[in-house]
């Protein structure tokens, strides 16, 4: 039968972003909370809410939950290359004097009459359908996405946006009595061990002993940097 403790069945968005969280600390159990449904990768995303399209809950509030390289629309940001988040914070902070003009009209984007009218009506979309309307309407798709999360029951995303606590604070994603759906959960232990983990190369290892080295010959709070020092040598 139709299902009656979303908001798909009374086909209209509902405001869950304060009620829920309200329901939940009183202890209502009414109170509706969110899926995260995490994969290994966004290729993964985009067959998941293609398969969605295809059941009765096509019309459930939903997100996807991305970085940059996969939203932003800015064109310089978007064709630089390893630094658009950095170029970003940028412009959000009008370092320059300049400041992002898509940021400014996601609220274009994120409501959901903006994503009906795109369609005739409410269905499940892809990140691209997201990005190709954020194009048209002159709007961020990486910032819609977050915001669209505030009254989504279902939250997409890659694995280590669960997983990583620092991603998960900067995406304000609180776990704490949602459901969490892993797809091919057996990737979870590679992932775990990236969230915690940190690469180097051998010429940023022999640059921060060269630093060090500076520092302990002139003295310089010599006890704190004489054991990095010793690090950095046995790992070069």
């Amino acid at each position: 039968g139709p299902c009656t403790e979303c908001s798909c069945s009374s086909g209209k968005e509902s405001d869950k972003d304060t009620s829920n969280t309200k329901k939940k600390e009183k202890g209502d159990p009414s109170f509706i909370p969110k899926i995260f449904f995490g994969t290994r990768t966004h290729k993964q995303i985009s067959q998941i809410t293609r398969e969605l399209k295809r059941t009765a809950f096509s019309s459930v509030p939903m997100t996807i939950l991305s970085s940059r390289d996969y939203t932003c629309i800015h064109p310089v940001v978007s064709s630089s290359g390893s630094n658009r988040n950095e170029m970003c914070v940028e412009l959000l902070e009008g370092k320059h004097g300049k400041s992002c003009p898509y940021y400014h009209g996601v609220h274009k984007l994120s409501e959901h009459h903006a994503l009906q009218s795109a369609h005739r009506m409410y269905q499940a979309w892809d990140i691209e359908d997201l990005v190709s309307l954020g194009r048209k309407l002159r709007a961020c798709a990486y910032f819609a996405a977050r915001e669209l999360m505030v009254g989504a029951d279902i939250v997409f995303c890659p694995y280590n946006y669960l997983l990583d606590p620092q991603i998960r604070e900067s995406m304000d994603i609180n776990l704490k009595g949602q459901v969490v759906i892993l797809d091919e959960a057996h990737n979870i232990e590679d992932c775990a061990r990236e969230s915690v983990s940190y690469s180097v190369t051998e010429s940023q290892l022999r640059a921060a002993q060269e630093e060090l080295d500076f520092m302990v010959n002139n003295n310089i709070r010599q006890k704190d940097h004489q054991p990095l020092h010793a690090v950095c040598c046995a790992l070069t």
